[in-house]
């Protein structure tokens, strides 16, 4: 099992603009089939080193994960999505 992180800093982090993100992230399960599980967070203590929103999907495999990047809907929805809308992005991927 893989687990993938990806933290968020966004251009706008009113909290309009985080729910609209966290229902846009959201929008995967369900729409892309290779997600085993899905969360998205949305920060509350705004600190200096805060990021914004989270997101954590679970995948079987690596095979999964790059499957996962190149999805329709991922890509064409969602990665569009949060480029637009991010300012700065990290991510993580580990074995469970």
């Amino acid at each position: 099992m893989i687990k993938h992180i990806v933290c968020f800093k966004l251009k706008d982090n009113s909290p309009e603009n985080c729910q609209k993100i966290k229902e846009v992230l959201l929008s995967m399960e369900g729409n892309v089939p290779m997600l085993r599980g899905i969360e998205v967070g949305v920060d509350f203590l705004h600190s200096d080193r805060s990021y914004d929103v989270i997101l954590q999907v679970l995948l079987d495999s690596p095979e999964a994960l790059d499957a996962y990047q190149a999805d329709p809907y991922h890509c064409g929805v969602v990665k569009k999505h949060m480029h637009a809308v991010r300012e700065a992005s990290v991510a993580i991927d580990y074995y469970l």
